[in-house]
């Protein structure tokens, strides 16, 4: 279950580059459709929860910003922040039982962020987990590794600093899946962070 934060009546963060708007919820949709297709052609069963209609993958650097995103069903993003975390959780929760009760019990869930922090405050990609939950943050700790082992490769042995702690966040809280991560890309506003965004390399 991949969720891409934000969307609908809400963009999320937003960041300027080169007199464009960076809106969090497209970039973080955008990386959210890569990692699905990826894990497709891995075999995995993988649902967007957020879907937008109109926005497939895009190469751009630019990604204009919109509101018109669903949830999973074609159902109306709420504009209330509990509303819409609430219907996402019944979303995931009332597949995850579905699958469940059908004998899968490898089922995980994976939330895309864009964090906005003092435009000075450069960050690394960095993971949350469910407090006291060793299923979570084993998978967080997990993903951290291959990130730091892939900056390793293709940044010439650049330290990677991002960082996996535990936070009590209403997605993680409020969904059961077993294995659950929360990921935030860098922040929006930082000039070496949006390149993470922009840049499709």
């Amino acid at each position: 279950y991949i969720v891409s934060g934000h969307g609908g009546p809400d963009v999320g963060a937003q960041g300027s580059r080169s007199g464009n708007t960076l809106c969090e919820d497209e970039y973080a949709y955008d990386v959210a459709l890569r990692l699905h297709r990826l894990l497709i052609s891995h075999g995995a069963i993988a649902y967007m929860i957020v879907r937008d209609a109109n926005d497939g993958i895009r190469d751009e650097a630019f990604l204009a910003c919109d509101k018109d995103e669903t949830v999973w069903g074609e159902r109306t993003i709420p504009y209330v922040q509990k509303e819409r975390l609430q219907q996402r959780c019944d979303v995931i929760n009332n597949m995850m039982e579905k699958y469940l009760n059908a004998g899968i019990a490898e089922q995980t869930f994976v939330e895309i962020h864009v964090d906005s922090r003092s435009k000075h405050a450069q960050t690394d990609v960095f993971f949350y987990y469910r407090p006291e939950d060793v299923t979570s943050q084993a998978l967080a700790r997990r993903l951290q590794r291959v990130f730091m082992n892939k900056y390793y490769q293709a940044q010439g042995g650049r330290q990677f600093s991002g960082t996996v702690t535990p936070r009590y966040l209403y997605m993680l809280r409020e969904t059961y899946v077993p294995r659950a991560v929360y990921i935030e890309l860098g922040n929006i506003r930082n000039d070496w962070d949006q390149q993470r965004l922009v840049l499709r390399n």
